[in-house]
């Protein structure tokens, strides 16, 4: 079993940065690949991207460049590093943890979050 709790949400200014974190509370995290998404309101959950405990990382093309995931296997701990955030970056977002990488590259995981709400907005 797996217990996810993320933390770090809130409001923040267009062009801001905010870091997301998640605690994993799981006797074997390296074990697991990490991945962060996002829901905004009234559009499909979307995959940012997944971390393994390699340090070896994939994102979704458009979340490139602005978005870094980082872990630290040591404290079970998965984060979320967002840059020059964006009104259409409002949504909330969600960690989730899976032993199957290509599985939680679809979305899809076995163990999720309860969510950190993001609002960019001035």
């Amino acid at each position: 079993q797996v217990q996810l709790v993320e933390s770090g949400g809130g409001l923040v200014q267009p062009g801001g940065s905010l870091r997301l974190s998640c605690s994993a509370s799981v006797q074997s995290f390296s074990s697991y690949v990490m991945g962060w998404f996002r829901q905004a309101p009234g559009k499909e959950r979307e995959t940012v991207g997944v971390a393994w405990s390699s340090g070896l990382k994939w994102y979704v093309e458009s979340m490139k460049g602005r978005f870094t995931i980082s872990r630290d296997n040591a404290k079970n701990m998965v984060y979320l590093q967002m840059n020059s955030l964006k009104p259409e970056d409002t949504a909330v977002y969600y960690c989730a943890a899976d032993r199957d990488s290509n599985k939680l590259r679809r979305g899809q995981a076995d163990y999720w979050g309860q969510g950190a709400e993001v609002t960019v907005s001035s």
